[in-house]
């Protein structure tokens, strides 16, 4: 085969691969389109139908048409986040606070190896806090505070030592505080008004599901 033509099969693959990857992530957001009651059309311009979705309002890409922002804070939405946000592999930051979304938080969300600043605040979200957001490792803000959140705090997030900012306050949750790795640095406020969550553990001392049964 003729050196042109290589060269130009993997151009038509390079373009391929970059469509097939824009189709994912924006069905990914379509599947959350779907999923929302949304009174005031601030997704009208998310359309299945394009490339990619870095021409939708409220998404940033990178220059590689990955999508690396989600900002639809305060914008009146309610409905359930969707396990499909998982596989949007370069997003950075996920603005979902202040809304009415109802609903667990999707264990995949543990898969966004990239995710900077997790916001999820002022909702109805319900259910645990997953285990899988220990997989979090560039995670600096993590806001989940003014929810209906139950369970534990997961001890995997003892493990992030980027995590900054860790904010549950005003929940459900049970249990005790961790109190190493990322933990040493929060700030006591950050928890309060969680009824069933007691003081910072004492390592050793105090059972991890304490008030939790």
């Amino acid at each position: 085969m003729a050196w042109g033509s290589v060269c130009a099969l993997i151009v038509v693959f390079a373009a391929f691969t970059s469509t097939v990857t824009g189709n994912s992530e924006g069905d990914a957001l379509y599947a959350l389109r779907r999923s929302f009651n949304d009174p005031d059309n601030v997704l009208q311009s998310w359309d299945p139908n394009l490339v990619n979705p870095c021409t939708w309002f409220h998404i940033t890409c990178d220059q590689d048409n990955h999508v690396t922002r989600v900002d639809l804070g305060n914008s009146k939405l309610s409905g359930h986040l969707v396990p499909e946000l998982g596989k949007l592999e370069r997003l950075q930051y996920l603005e979902l606070y202040k809304n009415n979304i109802q609903g667990p938080i999707p264990a995949e969300i543990g898969n966004l190896k990239n995710l900077i600043s997790l916001d999820l605040y002022n909702n109805n979200i319900t259910g645990n806090i997953p285990s899988t957001l220990g997989k979090l490792k560039s995670i600096v803000f993590m806001r989940l505070n003014d929810n209906h959140l139950t369970g534990r705090i997961p001890r995997e997030l003892v493990g992030i030592s980027s995590l900054k900012v860790l904010d549950v306050s005003n929940n459900n949750l049970c249990g005790t505080i961790p109190t190493t790795g990322p933990f040493e640095h929060i700030p006591l406020s950050n928890f309060e008004n969680n009824p069933r969550l007691e003081g910072p553990e004492l390592l050793g001392l105090a059972s991890y599901d304490t008030n939790c049964s």
